[in-house]
C-alpha cells in the first residue's frame, strides 16, 4: 500500500487510544475517458480560466477558494482557515459507536478507503482495533472531516486491513415515497414457486467472473478506428416473443437459465388450458386422397363386380356412417354404388 498516494493523514481516536493512519483510496475507476474535440478538424477543446476583474488567464497557483454570499459578495477561504476548524474531527477519525453491520442501510454507502498504519508505533494499536472488530462481529461508526466537510464513516475489517466506508448522513437519503406501485396486486403461490425456482437456478455467482463488457466494446471501437478499420457492428439482439402472462415469462426464464448452465430443462407446472372445438384435428390430406382414389377404382370395376357391390351397398346406403367405420367392408361398398350396366342394342 506504500506506493498508493495518501489523500488524508491523521489518526483514529479509539477512546483514549490514538492510532496514526493514512487514508488511501480503496477503489479505482477503469472507465474510458474522452476529450472534447472540434468536429471539423479534430482540434482539442480546452477551457481557460480567466479573472473577471483583470480579464486575463490565470494559472492554477493563483486560484483559491471563496464562498459566495446571498448578496453576491465573495468571502475568501484559505486552506489555513480550513485546517484550523474548531472540530475534533479535523485531523481525527473519531469512533463514536460500535454496531452490528446489518444496522447500516446500504443506501448510505459512499466511497471506500483503506486505513493504513502510519509508522511502527501505530502497528500495535492498529492491530488491537482490527482484532477487536473481528471478535465483536461489529463495525465502528466514526466521524471525520474530508474535502471541506464533516462526514460519517463505517470502519470494518477487510483481510488484514481496516477499511472505512464513507456514509451519507441519514437526512441525505431520500424516503422511497411514490416509488412502489399504487395499485392492488395479487401474487399467486404458483408464481412465487416459479420465481423461487428461477432464483435457485440462477444461484450464486463469483463476482470475480464479472467484467465490464461495455468498456471492452468501447476499446474495440477505438482500436478499430485507430487502425483505419470499420468499427465492429452491433450484434442482432435475440428475438423474443411477446410474453402474454407472468407465468409464461417465469417458465421461459427458468428453462433459459437451466440451458445456459448446461442443465436439464426445469420441470415446471403448467396451468390447465381450456379445450375448444378448434383443438379437434382436421381431416388430413392423405384421407382425402385415398377417398378420391377409391372412387376412381369403383368406376373402373367390371359389370360383374358392380352387380355384386350393389347388393352390399343397399344396406350401406341406409347407414352410411356405419358402413364407413366397418373395417371388413370393401372399398367399393363405402362409396356410392355403381350404376347397373344396361345392355346395348345391337344395330342390324
Amino acid at each position: 500500500m506504500l506506493h498508493v498516494r495518501s489523500i488524508w493523514n491523521g489518526a483514529i481516536s479509539f477512546g483514549l487510544v490514538s492510532i496514526p493512519i493514512k487514508v488511501v483510496n480503496a477503489t479505482e475507476s477503469h472507465s474510458i475517458s474522452f476529450r472534447q474535440i472540434h468536429t471539423d478538424d479534430g482540434g482539442r477543446i480546452r477551457y481557460r480560466k480567466f479573472c473577471e476583474l483583470e480579464d486575463r488567464e490565470v494559472s492554477q497557483s493563483e486560484i483559491g477558494k471563496g464562498y459566495e454570499d446571498a448578496d453576491g459578495t465573495i468571502v475568501p477561504i484559505t486552506e489555513e482557515d480550513l485546517a484550523h476548524l474548531p472540530l475534533p474531527t479535523a485531523k481525527t477519525i473519531e469512533i463514536v459507536a460500535f454496531v452490528p453491520a446489518d444496522r447500516i442501510d446500504p443506501l448510505q454507502m459512499d466511497a471506500a478507503y483503506y486505513l493504513a498504519a502510519s509508522g511502527a508505533p501505530a502497528a500495535k494499536p492498529y492491530t488491537l482495533l482490527r482484532e477487536a472488530l473481528k471478535r465483536s462481529n461489529k463495525v465502528a461508526i466514526a466521524k471525520f472531516a474530508l474535502r471541506g466537510r464533516e462526514r460519517l464513516g463505517m470502519l470494518r475489517v477487510v483481510g488484514d486491513a481496516i477499511a472505512m466506508h464513507g456514509l451519507l448522513w441519514p437526512d441525505e437519503v431520500r424516503a422511497p415515497e411514490g416509488v412502489a406501485p399504487d395499485v392492488d396486486v395479487t401474487v399467486r403461490d404458483k408464481e412465487l414457486d416459479l420465481a423461487d425456482a428461477l432464483m435457485d437456478t440462477l444461484g450464486e455467482v463469483d463476482l470475480e467472473d464479472l467484467h465490464d463488457e461495455y468498456r471492452e466494446a468501447v476499446e474495440e471501437v477505438i482500436a478499430a478506428k485507430a487502425a483505419g478499420e470499420a468499427p465492429p457492428e452491433t450484434p442482432e439482439p435475440a428475438e423474443g416473443g411477446k410474453v402474454l402472462d407472468l407465468m409464461a415469462a417465469l417458465e421461459k426464464s427458468v428453462r433459459a437459465a437451466k440451458e445456459s448452465r448446461g442443465e436439464e430443462p426445469a420441470e415446471v407446472t403448467r396451468l390447465p388450458r381450456k379445450t375448444s372445438a378448434r383443438s379437434t384435428p382436421k381431416q388430413t390430406g392423405s384421407t382425402k386422397k385415398s377417398t378420391s382414389a377409391k372412387k376412381t377404382a369403383a368406376k373402373k370395376t367390371t359389370s360383374a363386380s358392380a352387380k355384386k357391390s350393389t347388393s352390399k351397398s343397399t344396406g350401406a346406403s341406409k347407414s352410411t356412417g356405419t358402413s364407413k367405420k366397418t373395417a371388413s367392408s370393401k372399398s367399393t361398398a363405402k362409396k356410392t354404388p355403381a350404376k347397373k350396366a344396361t345392355p346395348r342394342k345391337r344395330s342390324a
